[in-house]
């Protein structure tokens, strides 16, 4: 059984806080196209980072231009960009879904990623 001072706790911190953040409901909650399309760019996020900012070897996509985006995504769909994996992805969009996320990705700010150093391994560790 949830203990009431706890429930009471979180309902007296909450009422208090989401005033001072200036949060309202509207905020928060996402229309449905815009989560689809969230929700898509975050599949994206395994090779081409958070919001589009990959690390080395990937192309970046936050801020890359929409004609771009959308003239190479097409070119994966319809086969004629060779590729690894990307044909795949592409096939399985509409393309009203490729230009929103070419609309989402443009607006999103690239972040210049610096990625670690190469290390050495040791095989003695003593």
């Amino acid at each position: 059984m949830i203990n009431k001072k706890l429930v009471s706790s979180f309902i007296l911190i909450s009422s208090a806080a989401l005033p001072i953040l200036s949060i309202a409901a509207e905020d928060i909650v996402l229309s449905a196209p815009n989560l689809h399309i969230r929700t898509l760019a975050a599949s994206c996020a395994a090779c081409h980072g958070s919001n589009g900012n990959a690390l080395a070897g990937n192309a970046v996509l936050a801020g890359m231009d929409k004609n771009h985006f959308i003239t190479q995504m097409l070119a994966f769909k319809n086969g004629d960009k060779p590729a690894t994996v990307m044909h795949r992805h592409a096939k399985g969009l509409q393309v009203n879904e490729i230009n929103q996320l070419a609309e989402y990705f443009s607006a999103q700010k690239p972040i210049l990623a610096i990625s670690p150093k190469a290390q050495k391994l040791q095989a003695d560790h003593d």
